[in-house]
């Protein structure tokens, strides 16, 4: 019986030495609202609408309040993920976004404030959207190969648009100059809305732009899909072929959506985060209003994701170092 009695009081020792070495916000997360999610772009962009539809789904999850909280601005989304990156480590503050303020804006921002990989823990990848490569109709091609044998026929001469330097698809079309050996001449704009509608109205000949922006221009006819910049087809138009079809394997970067919190978070509150998120992706309603965005569903591993993080990044500095971008 002494026996039984002691082997009871170590083991409730034990189980209190481990709550203890859990902090108390890990052991009762969620008991308080809201939840922040901060979006690193203003309002109205895909970013931005896509953070709102899962979030909707989120709080009904977690049973608590979430708010979606707008911080544009810096380098690829960079005060939106600075003000993350210092915010308390006890998951009731992330940051939802795409590669700018994790990948693309630190490979080009060498000076940028922080370090991706040491100032955020990984939660999970959410969504992936394909990107096409387009042109203006007026531009005389109809396919890859014509747009590259134009630019090659006319140096300088084809204008790009993007939503801003430093943005991923400012590298991704610097890849393709790379790629392809040609000489297009980058436009930068302030965001997708002033880019599209400058491109629409011809001032730019091409872009590259994920499906929730650029779809219904193409599908409108105001825009000439050329290639969907993955490996894989997009179901939303079969017709026009991917990059690796065309000759181009290394132009391989889907638009994708993310979710990160402050390093320190405890990793039981990341589980519950990356579950949370499950569950609201899982959601039928949630998966429609996406599928009208042309997103997937693709939520990973906190590890997968982080993994993810880490060659994008190194990606984009390679693309960075070769092509000479220099930070504006």
């Amino acid at each position: 019986m002494q026996s039984v009695r002691m082997l009871l009081v170590a083991a409730l020792g034990a189980a209190t030495m481990l709550l203890a070495a859990t902090p108390l916000y890990a052991q009762a997360w969620p008991n308080k609202q809201p939840v922040k999610i901060i979006v690193p772009f203003p309002p109205g962009g895909p970013t931005d609408g896509m953070a709102r539809i899962i979030s909707d789904r989120l709080g009904a999850v977690l049973g608590q309040t979430i708010v979606v909280e707008n911080r544009g601005g810096g380098a690829g989304g960079s005060v939106g993920a600075k003000a993350v990156a210092s915010a308390e480590p006890d998951g009731y503050t992330m940051l939802m976004t795409p590669g700018g303020s994790l990948t693309s804006g630190p490979a080009v921002h060498r000076n940028i404030g922080y370090d991706p990989l040491k100032v955020f823990a990984p939660v999970g990848q959410l969504i992936v959207t394909h990107q096409f490569i387009c042109v203006h109709p007026d531009l005389p091609v109809k396919t890859l190969p014509e747009l590259i044998a134009h630019a090659k026929a006319h140096p300088g001469k084809i204008s790009y648009g993007t939503q801003g330097f430093g943005t991923g698809t400012h590298l991704l079309n610097e890849l393709l100059k790379i790629e392809a050996g040609i000489n297009i001449v980058h436009v930068p704009y302030r965001g997708s809305g002033p880019m599209l509608a400058a491109f629409v109205a011809g001032e730019v000949q091409m872009a590259i732009d994920p499906s929730t922006t650029v779809l219904p221009h193409i599908l409108g006819g105001r825009l000439r899909a050329l290639a969907v910049v993955t490996n894989e087809r997009s179901p939303k138009l079969p017709d026009v072929p991917t990059t690796a079809e065309l000759g181009y394997p290394k132009l391989n970067s889907p638009f994708w959506l993310g979710v990160v919190v402050p390093a320190g978070t405890p990793p039981e509150i990341i589980g519950k985060l990356n579950t949370a998120f499950r569950a609201a992706l899982n959601d039928p309603a949630t998966r429609a209003r996406l599928d009208t965005l042309g997103a997937e569903i693709r939520i990973d591993t906190p590890e997968t994701f982080g993994k993810m993080i880490e060659s994008q990044l190194a990606l984009w500095r390679n693309v960075v170092e070769t092509a000479g971008i220099k930070a504006e």
